[in-house]
């Protein structure tokens, strides 16, 4: 791929597409949480234990792509690089919050912030593979779309009845893979891409070559870590017991609750 030209800048395909689909097998394998689906396939909405920690994480690690995206350039011997790709990374992240509330809220009639926050992690993902080859104008569409993106990759997930209690896989795949192909839509030479995107007059060539990459790593990791999950529910099984999963992994695992009160006594 790296012969062909394939562009992965701070790798939107190597991490996270690799994480959101690894993770896409691993729950499918595991199966979803007790009483998350019912028996007609419909869904019961399982609220997050602390929204506010979740909001602390999530601007801890919008802070943090800052190293990640501008670092990736490897020093500071282009300073209007890394200015370039510290600004369109948190234009990403602010179109894709933005996008994703707005989208929630036409769908669901409510601002979801869960809903919310993931958008602006959609929007730093798609924007991390392009982030030094497409100008700011690009990261709006960029974010935007990861961020719509997100909210109805959530939607399609529990449709399909697969379980993804924190959205990795729609913040993670589908906008890592958006992201690699966004490089194919918008790169631009004058920024070092190795070809102008689609919508600057290169036509396919790059998109091509783009989404030959994305679909090489998606299809590896898919038959790699089936066989890796597989190996290890043959040898030591993936999941806990229903007494266990009730109780809370904490008991088991620790001997202790991590929040006094939570823990289900179960009697025979």
């Amino acid at each position: 791929m790296a012969n062909l030209h394939f562009h992965d800048f701070a790798v939107s395909s190597v991490v996270h597409s690799v994480g959101g689909m690894a993770a896409l097998v691993g729950t499918m394998l595991l199966g979803p949480r007790i009483g998350k689906y019912n028996s007609d396939r419909s869904t019961n909405f399982i609220a997050g234990h602390n929204i506010p920690l979740l909001t602390l994480g999530v601007f801890i690690l919008w802070f943090g792509w800052f190293g990640f995206n501008p670092g990736s350039s490897l020093g500071l011997d282009d300073p209007g690089q890394v200015a370039r790709i510290a600004i369109n990374t948190n234009l990403a992240a602010v179109t894709g919050a933005i996008a994703a509330m707005f989208t929630a809220w036409a769908k669901f009639g409510k601002p979801d912030l869960a809903l919310t926050l993931n958008g602006a992690l959609a929007g730093l993902v798609g924007i991390t593979a392009p982030c030094a080859v497409v100008s700011p104008g690009s990261t709006i569409y960029i974010g935007a779309i990861a961020g719509i993106l997100c909210v109805f990759g959530v939607t399609v997930l529990d449709k399909l009845n697969i379980d993804d209690p924190v959205g990795a896989i729609p913040v993670h795949g589908f906008s890592g893979i958006w992201g690699t192909l966004a490089v194919g839509l918008f790169g631009q030479v004058a920024l070092e891409a190795p070809k102008n995107g689609l919508f600057l007059g290169g036509g396919f060539i790059q998109l091509g070559i783009q989404a030959l990459g994305a679909f090489s790593i998606v299809t590896f990791i898919i038959i790699s870590m089936w066989l890796v999950f597989k190996t290890i529910d043959a040898l030591v099984g993936l999941r806990v017991s229903e007494d266990e999963e009730l109780q809370g992994l904490d008991i088991g695992e620790h001997g202790m609750e991590s929040y006094s009160g939570f823990q289900i006594f179960l009697t025979e």
